[in-house]
């Protein structure tokens, strides 16, 4: 049973997610405050983390920014709706996706599992278990483990999946739609900006080349490509 940590100060609505993501079979705790929640968060004991920004303590920027110092446990940010900069800002710091409140349970239930089948250590079915070496990159599907010129990059789950993908299909375009629904699971929404996010946060994770030619390069209103030199 995948257990999940819900960090948001909404008493009432930790105890109604609690009661709906019990039911869909997972184990979930709730913390009210930000300082106690990036302490549990840390504390390896949880498959995934539910985050909110407005928090007592320490604000969820805070807590994130903390727990990727130290820890790569998949979360969900949980944002104000209509406020782009708190979800923009959420992925910038490594968030693995979010949800504007008020949000479906439903739907982020469906968000969890698909993070969940992501992060899963040896469970490698949708990328096909296969190892690739790429321009100095090494990627391994079953242990989620990529390395570049023999040094481990610190990615998030979703990082980890763009890459594979990209890296997949080198020299040529990756659409975003199919980015999208083999990565995030679900398909493109034409004011989600989570995968041009992603994909910036790659960006800098990986740099330029020694030349200072681009690894990642967009094809405007298409989709990406990691280029070959």
């Amino acid at each position: 049973m995948d257990k999940i940590l819900i960090i948001d100060d909404d008493e009432e609505l930790c105890e109604l997610v609690s009661e709906y993501l019990t039911v869909e079979g997972f184990e979930i705790e709730c913390v009210n405050d930000g300082a106690s929640g990036l302490q549990r968060a840390l504390s390896g004991d949880y498959d995934m983390a539910i985050l909110d920004v407005m928090l007592p303590k320490m604000n969820g920027f805070d807590v994130l920014r903390n727990l990727r110092e130290q820890s790569k446990l998949p979360v969900i940010m949980l944002t104000a709706r209509g406020d782009d900069m708190e979800r923009i800002v959420g992925l910038e710091i490594g968030a693995d996706d979010y949800l504007p409140k008020p949000f479906n349970p439903r739907e982020l239930a469906a968000r969890l599992r698909a993070i969940l089948r992501r992060t899963v250590t040896g469970d490698a079915d949708a990328e096909g278990n296969e190892k690739l070496d790429v321009d100095g990159i090494q990627i391994s599907p079953a242990s989620r483990i990529a390395t570049l010129d023999g040094t481990e990059l610190n990615l998030t789950s979703v990082e980890f999946g763009l890459l594979f993908e990209l890296l997949k299909e080198a020299g040529r375009i990756v659409k975003k739609e199919d980015l999208s629904e083999n990565v995030l699971e679900r398909k493109l929404s034409p004011y989600d900006r989570s995968l041009d996010m992603h994909i910036s946060n790659l960006r800098k994770k990986l740099g330029d080349r020694a030349d200072g030619t681009e690894r990642i390069k967009t094809i405007r209103s298409v989709g990406y490509i990691y280029t070959l030199v």
